[in-house]
């Protein structure tokens, strides 16, 4: 009988970025969304990118500033979802070199 080892899924391919992104206005966070975790973030950002909602749109309905827009779009980027959390946020930042690279958090 041949031994079957667990497999890894496949991660998503960066085509597959909208994949899961809200259909509806109604799926994306209450306009009155105080407290932001990670998931409410990151259907704010996929709504904007699959079109559901313009970035102006959405920092207006959120009142949120483009830049913090921008950083959690950049966060999921540079290091996915899990780069939303604030506490993370904070270490990204705090780590990041002048020439934007972040160093070894264990080198500081």
């Amino acid at each position: 009988m041949p031994s079957h080892s667990p497999q890894r899924p496949n991660r998503p391919s960066s085509s597959a970025r909208h994949e899961g992104a809200p259909r509806s206005i109604e799926d994306l966070p209450s306009p009155d969304t105080k407290r932001w975790v990670i998931r409410r973030k990151a259907q704010v950002v996929a709504g904007v990118r699959s079109g559901l909602i313009s970035l102006e749109d959405a920092c207006r309905r959120y009142k949120l500033s483009i830049e913090e827009f921008l950083s959690w779009q950049q966060m999921i980027d540079n290091h996915g979802m899990r780069g939303l959390r604030v506490t993370r946020l904070q270490d990204y930042r705090s780590h990041r070199s002048e020439d934007g690279s972040t160093p070894n958090p264990q080198n500081d």
